[in-house]
């Protein structure tokens, strides 16, 4: 499962890519306003920061289709083709996702509650559908459970699209979703951050090193033996 951060804050992505092994960063409309600057300064800074190689998801914000096509090739001319076009799960959106698929575009199906919208993406070509996982169980179904099955869906329909989960409370659902093998979890900063957040872990470490300190002195390692 490919591990991507749902921000568009700089300095937290910086962090996060300095201490933890991700894919990329996915962003939406609202990401982008929540960070106060405008898309395309803090998108080119994003792409700078993580590199061609990584995926970079950007969402197109017209309503048709027509619309999507442009802003998508507006989004390509300035983040690089291989940047991933999101494109919402409904009739006009499915109408974008298969004629900009025919012109060799990457496209990330967004705004998925149900797996019927992901099995549409998926016969459009979509590279990924994402379903929001805890805006799904604030609607009281289960949002692990949903992709799950979109998950079973493309496999045992051979279809080449991959659940890009999204919209996390907590890490336990990021896990079960790894246990199952899905293809991506975009994932906010702070819930990154609580992976290993566990005072038994940093317990061990304290003992670790007072126990060492206590052979060879206080704040020595290795290098100083």
């Amino acid at each position: 499962m490919k591990l991507i951060i749902d921000d568009a804050n700089v300095d937290k992505i910086k962090k996060i890519c300095e201490f933890y092994p991700v894919d990329g960063v996915t962003t939406n409309p609202s990401i982008l306003a929540k960070s106060g600057r405008q898309p395309f300064d803090v998108l080119t800074e994003i792409r700078e920061l993580i590199g061609e190689k990584a995926e970079l998801h950007v969402q197109a914000v017209a309503a048709e289709a027509e619309g999507m096509l442009l802003d998508a090739k507006r989004i390509t001319e300035v983040l690089g083709r291989s940047t991933y076009i999101k494109i919402p799960a409904v009739p006009e959106g499915f109408k974008a996702m298969m004629a900009l698929k025919k012109k060799g575009y990457r496209v990330t199906a967004t705004a998925i509650y149900t797996p019927m919208q992901a099995y549409l993406a998926g016969k459009c070509g979509a590279d990924y559908a994402a379903p929001y996982i805890n805006r799904i169980d604030n609607m009281g179904y289960n949002g692990v459970a949903v992709a799950k099955k979109i998950h079973d869906i493309f496999k045992k329909n051979e279809l080449p699209t991959e659940v890009l989960a999204a919209s996390f409370k907590n890490s336990q659902q990021v896990l079960e979703l790894c246990e199952y093998g899905i293809g991506a979890a975009t994932v906010a900063p702070d819930v990154i951050e609580l992976f290993v957040k566990n005072p038994a872990i940093n317990a061990a470490i304290d003992d670790f090193t007072a126990d060492f300190e206590g052979l060879v002195g206080s704040g020595k390692s290795l290098k100083d033996c």
